[in-house]
């Protein structure tokens, strides 16, 4: 689905991707793990051409270099960021109508299948997105992300700030979006929570990929549970 060959990402001087390969194969969940600052979210910015990089980046068959992030996400590509980012002044289903730009014909279909898959958010569909919990705004994130129909999810540290019991609910939802035949592309910094529902992952350190390998075997690995596992 995605092939990324030798992608450089440049704030100005400062380089903070530096050449990686990877591969995203279409019904797959891939995690990006590493710890804050390793270069994960340029990654994903580039994907969407929202940063200055360079190298080759295919989707579904076509080059992404001259395309407007906006046009990639009608392709199929969305991304749930950081933070959430829901509009806080505005209700829950103003928020899902702003994910539905390139698709208001399907907008009530589409909310309705939100609504099915996060009861939580049906129930307080009025309420603005700033009165939400931070779990609350998460699954609004994702809703919104959904709307677009994409082919590829990208999901940006969504278990930052939450409870646990939250962060459980999020990646089974994650797990439940892969069985519907959504590509999912995780950046996490909870290396644990992402290797258990992940079917490959890529370990980055400093802007590179230092190691990758099938999920299951980077958890029993002595060196990621060392650094990123807490064990």
């Amino acid at each position: 689905m995605i092939e990324v060959k030798d992608l450089h990402v440049y704030y100005g001087l400062i380089e903070a991707v530096k050449g990686i390969d990877f591969e995203v194969p279409e019904g797959k969940i891939i995690s990006l793990i590493g710890s804050n600052g390793a270069g994960k979210t340029s990654t994903l910015n580039a994907l969407l051409n929202r940063v200055k990089r360079t190298g080759k980046i295919v989707y579904s068959g076509f080059l992404t270099k001259k395309h407007k992030t906006h046009t990639l996400v009608q392709q199929g590509i969305a991304l749930v960021p950081e933070g959430r980012r829901v509009f806080i002044n505005l209700t829950v289903e103003e928020n899902l109508r702003m994910g539905a730009f390139n698709n208001d014909e399907n907008y009530e279909h589409l909310r309705d299948a939100m609504f099915e898959l996060f009861p939580r958010i049906k129930q307080k569909r009025y309420q603005m997105g700033g009165t939400l919990s931070g779990g609350e705004q998460q699954m609004l994130a994702i809703s919104r992300a959904l709307m677009s129909e994409p082919k590829v999810l990208m999901l940006d540290e969504p278990s930052l700030g939450l409870a646990p019991k939250v962060v459980g609910e999020v990646f089974g939802i994650i797990e439940r979006l892969k069985k519907e035949g959504i590509t999912i592309l995780l950046v996490e910094q909870n290396a644990f929570a992402a290797l258990k529902i992940s079917d490959y992952a890529y370990v980055m350190e400093n802007g590179k990929i230092v190691m990758q390998a099938p999920a299951s075997e980077l958890i029993g690995n002595d060196e990621v549970r060392k650094k990123y596992l807490g064990a």
